[in-house]
C-alpha cells in the first residue's frame, strides 16, 4: 500500500489527468497490494484473465502475512491480448502460458517501445519460481525476440538489451530443469535434489538460500511425471 501511495504521488508530480488504469502484471504481493492506493480514482483494474481467481485464493494470505486491509482484483481481464488506446498512445497488453505464475502479464508502450515485462524478468535477485519452468523458458524464447528500445523488469535495473538481461534466467532455468531430469532419471529424491540441483549457478545470483529450494521443489513436482 505504501509502495502504491508513492506511485500514485509520483504520477501526479507529473500529471493532473485522470488516471485510468491500474495493469497487475501477476499476482505477487509486491505487484497488487498497491491497488488499493487508486481506489478512489475510479480505475480499472486490470490484470490476465486467471488473476482475479489467483487474487481471491492468496486474500488471506495477504491479510495475514502483509496486513493488507483491502484487496482489489481485477476488472477488466485479459484473456490474450489487449490494447487499451489511452488518446494517441497505445499500450499492448499480453497475457502468458503459465510461466513465472499462471497470471504473468506483459505491457507495451507503442510509443516509446518500453517494455514492461513484470516477473518474467529477474537480474541479480534469483528467479521466484511459482508456475512451471518449461512455461518460463518457452516465454523467454518468445521475448528474445521482441524489439523493444527499453525494458522495466520485474526486479533489477532497467535495460536497453533485453536478449542479453534475459540470458541468466533463461541460464538458470535450463540448468535447474537439466540437473533434475538427471536426478529423476538416477532415482534421486527431493530431499537429495535439494541440495545439489543448479548448484553451478549459486554465486551468480542474490537470495540464493531464500529462494532456489523452493525452485527445486517446483521443477522437481513439475517434471516428476514428465
Amino acid at each position: 500500500m505504501d509502495v502504491g501511495r508513492a506511485l500514485r504521488a509520483a504520477i501526479r508530480q507529473h500529471s493532473a489527468l485522470p488516471i485510468c488504469y491500474v495493469i497487475n502484471t501477476h499476482v505477487h504481493f509486491d505487484h497488487v497490494l498497491g491497488n488499493a492506493a487508486f481506489a478512489d480514482d475510479r480505475v480499472s483494474f486490470v490484470g490476465s484473465a486467471t488473476l482475479a481467481t489467483e487474487m481471491k485464493r492468496s486474500e488471506s494470505f495477504f491479510f495475514q502475512n502483509y496486513g493488507a486491509r483491502r484487496v482489489i482484483g481485477p476488472d477488466r481481464l485479459v484473456e490474450k491480448d489487449l490494447t487499451l488506446d489511452l488518446g494517441g498512445r497505445r499500450l499492448s497488453l499480453k497475457a502468458w502460458a503459465t510461466a513465472h505464475t499462471d497470471c504473468d502479464l506483459t505491457v507495451v508502450d507503442e510509443t516509446t517501445g518500453t517494455l514492461w515485462a513484470g516477473d518474467l524478468l529477474f537480474r541479480e535477485r534469483l528467479p521466484a519460481l511459482d508456475g512451471s519452468a518449461k512455461g518460463w523458458l518457452a516465454a523467454i524464447a518468445d521475448l528474445e525476440s521482441w524489439h523493444v528500445k527499453l525494458t522495466v523488469p520485474g526486479h533489477g535495473a532497467l535495460t536497453r538489451d533485453l536478449p542479453a538481461a534475459l540470458a541468466p534466467e533463461q541460464h538458470y532455468l535450463q540448468a535447474l530443469v537439466d540437473s533434475i531430469r538427471i536426478d529423476l532419471k538416477k532415482g534421486i529424491s527431493l530431499q537429495s535434489a535439494l541440495g545439489e540441483a543448479a548448484n553451478s549457478e549459486r554465486g551468480t545470483w542474490l537470495l540464493w538460500d531464500e529462494v532456489h529450494p523452493r525452485n527445486v521443489a517446483r521443477v522437481y513436482q513439475e517434471l516428476e511425471w514428465e
